[in-house]
């Protein structure tokens, strides 16, 4: 497949027949977006200010741009795609692979981040490690931020394109135009207050959806005779799952494609809660980027923390829409019986992704319309603002400044991160042809997730708490678990669409599961193997990197103690824990 072709599709009909009032929404959206970056221009001095905006931000504004920076393109079309397909059992994403990991990155991992004053996470893995294990981390996060912003980029036009009928490649432009302003002009605080304004206009938008739709098919008890009576009509062999698997999150197999049902909870567990989920939460610069604005380490703390509450609510948001389109939309109902309906964002056929769009088009009035164009673009928006925003940092401090062109002024490095802003963003509308070859998007980011995130976090844990852990094993590490994962995918079926050999039979979640479970063991046991054969830095260079040498006093604010309890790390997290613990039993 020629992947330039999808930016060169003509101007087409509309799929949703908006009018002059759902066009007013999405101005008044964009006059702010732009209003919040000038505003935020003037308060942009020097290079910490446009990189951490001056570390000056209460923990509930950076709180709520952590989730915003993550509820992105990928997060709303590829988590109702997989709810119209696959049902409850996509919740894992949440309640298993993000609460407990962001719970874990505020309470263990952020006092390192925060108290060793360190601009990125690469910055942290230099002082850890040395240049070697730097170098891996800084590239390897870069290139995975220019292909995520990409896809970001690619659904954000693709949907354009078919709200409106523009051609691919204009609304690529006038959406990375927007993007690019925004952040050149404000930096990280236009990017997080924005990220702000585009929570709230995300859940705007997408609530009346869920309680129209639900409203539609007869409430919570409605949609699951539906879906039961839809299962129970599909002949035997068929790939539409049995009810209970799409009705009941455990075991899982609907998402993780195992046949057993220990070997299904065993995959989830391991590969996606642990492995993918610490893997991307704990080390993932763009998630970190927003705690490490906070005003302090109390704030830093808190920041994934106050995230966790409206992470945990976000399926019922995003899946419950794509588990009614399902059974509501006449498309997406002949899609899942075998069908293959015409039409669809791409123009190609209807697909799992335009089961939010489809059912925006089916129950939503003018008006309310109009809020739910501005909330998606709202979201991918703020993905790939967060992926540019992230990239920017890292390009200027780890690879630029201390690469190739060192003790510049402090102005140099902010006119280099304003480039570099430039630069990623031309460069995600090329990366966004890349996107549009792969047939699942969210297969493709969990792959990317393997590469990337696993093996960072085998190396990232294993230093933090093994003080013997040397440089040469941190790069060898993280150089060998990385390619184990790639080996592993391009093995896998269908890893890679028409690349892949086969070799392995899996394919979708449960090899990115396999493949970044085999990245994080094999990481963790080379680097205990040349660990253990190689010299360790001095102990005395270690406070503030690793656990057993950081005084206690370093990780906490003396400050907290005198907050209210409801203000105060550890009871927020033990509240959001029981929470999460509630809702994995009720569903």
């Amino acid at each position: 497949m020629n992947a330039l072709a999808p930016l060169v599709l003509p101007a087409a009909e509309p799929l949703i027949d908006a009018n002059w009032l759902d066009y007013t929404f999405v101005a008044i959206y964009f006059a702010f977006v732009l209003g919040i970056g000038v505003l935020a221009r003037r308060s942009v001095s020097d290079s910490i200010d446009f990189f951490l905006s001056g570390r000056s931000l209460p923990a509930w504004v950076t709180g709520l741009a952590f989730i915003s920076a993550n509820l992105g393109a990928v997060e709303i079309m590829g988590m109702s795609a997989n709810g119209a397909e696959i049902g409850l059992p996509t919740v894992h994403y949440f309640w298993v692979g993000a609460i407990p990991a962001m719970l874990f990155l505020g309470v263990v991992m952020m006092p390192f981040y925060y108290g060793s004053k360190v601009r990125s996470v690469p910055e942290f893995m230099f002082r850890r490690f040395g240049t070697g294990a730097h170098l891996v981390n800084a590239i390897s996060f870069a290139f995975a931020q220019l292909l995520i912003a990409g896809v970001n980029l690619y659904l954000l036009g693709s949907i354009v394109h078919a709200l409106l009928g523009w051609p691919l490649w204009v609304a690529l432009i006038v959406a990375a135009a927007i993007v690019l302003s925004y952040i050149t002009l404000g930096g990280l605080s236009a990017a997080i207050y924005n990220e702000v304004l585009q929570f709230f206009v995300i859940v705007a938008s997408l609530l009346p959806l869920t309680l129209i739709g639900l409203h539609r098919v007869g409430g919570y008890g409605g949609l699951k005779d539906k879906i039961t009576a839809f299962a129970d009509s599909q002949p035997a062999g068929s790939k539409v799952a049995p009810a209970a698997q799409q009705l009941e999150s455990w075991p899982g197999q609907a998402l993780s494609g195992f046949d057993s049902g220990f070997w299904s909870v065993v995959g989830i567990v391991f590969g996606l809660g642990f492995v993918l989920s610490f893997g991307y939460w704990t080390t993932n610069f763009v998630e970190v980027q927003r705690a490490m604005a906070s005003k302090s380490i109390s704030a830093a703390r808190k920041t994934p923390i106050i995230g966790a509450f409206p992470k945990m609510f976000v399926p019922f948001l995003v899946i419950f829409p794509g588990m009614v389109s399902a059974v509501l939309v006449k498309e997406m109902i002949d899609l899942k019986g075998g069908g293959s309906p015409p039409g669809g964002a791409s123009g190609e056929g209807v697909k799992y992704n335009d089961a939010l769009l489809l059912l925006m088009r089916d129950i939503l009035p003018n008006g309310l319309l109009g809020l739910a164009i501005a909330g998606l673009l709202a979201a991918f928006m703020a993905g790939m603002a967060a992926n540019i925003s992230a990239f920017n940092t890292v390009f200027s401090y780890d690879l630029w400044q201390r690469y190739i062109r060192k003790d510049h002024s402090d102005d140099y490095y902010l006119r280099i991160g304003r480039l570099a802003t430039v630069a990623a963003t031309l460069i995600a509308i090329f990366t966004a042809t890349l996107a549009s070859s792969f047939s699942n998007i969210m297969d493709y980011l969990q792959t990317l997730f393997g590469f990337f995130n696993a093996p960072l976090f085998a190396t990232f844990i294993l230093g933090m708490f093994w003080k013997r852990m040397t440089p040469t094993a941190g790069w060898v590490g993280l150089s060998s678990g990385t390619l184990s994962a790639v080996l592993v995918a391009f093995l896998s079926e269908d890893a890679f669409g028409s690349a892949s050999q086969g070799v392995i039979p899996l394919s979708g979640q449960g090899a990115s599961f396999v493949a970044a479970s085999t990245a994080f063991v094999v990481d963790i046991v080379l680097s205990v193997v040349v660990s253990l054969v190689t010299q360790p830095k001095p102990v005395s260079e270690l406070k503030g990197l690793v656990y057993s040498e950081t005084p206690k006093e370093d990780l906490v604010d003396p400050e907290e103690a005198t907050l209210p309890w409801y203000q105060r790390t550890m009871p927020l997290a033990g509240i959001a824990l029981v929470m999460v613990l509630v809702l994995n039993f009720a569903f």
